[in-house]
């Protein structure tokens, strides 16, 4: 093999790893939580059970796949809110809204931020989860 033959094939490896590498370098999340009544996530009901939230970056603006037994039900944009202090449990706040209730946010035990869920709305009722 000639010097420039090698030259071209060690560069492309190069760059192949270089390109692998960065695409490791996103910040990839996933929490489990449960919800204990039947709400709504961007316009899907979810019943009750276990969830996993999956997003990608640190933030403020994030988007939420969630899924359970491994097929994705939602996906809606959130925020990721920094928290003073790690929460205490894992735990799902309930919104009303004008078709009945929406998922509002999720907080998970010893991890200090929460997921802000979709916008906000009137009334709201936080529970936890276990």
């Amino acid at each position: 093999m000639t010097l420039s033959k090698f030259a071209k094939i060690s560069m492309m490896v190069c760059l192949a790893l270089a390109f692998v590498g960065s695409s490791f370098a996103v910040d990839s999340h996933k929490a489990n939580f449960q919800i204990s009544q039947s709400v709504q996530v961007n316009g899907t009901e979810l019943a009750p059970g276990d969830y996993v939230a999956k997003w990608t970056g640190d933030g403020p603006d994030v988007q939420v796949s969630i899924t359970r037994n491994g097929k994705e039900m939602a996906t809606v944009p959130a925020k990721l809110v920094q928290l003073d202090r790690k929460s205490a449990e894992d735990a799902s706040e309930i919104r009303a809204n004008g078709s009945g209730r929406e998922l509002g946010s999720l907080q998970f035990a010893g991890k200090k931020y929460s997921l802000e869920i979709g916008g906000g709305s009137s009334s709201t009722s936080a529970a936890a989860v276990k």
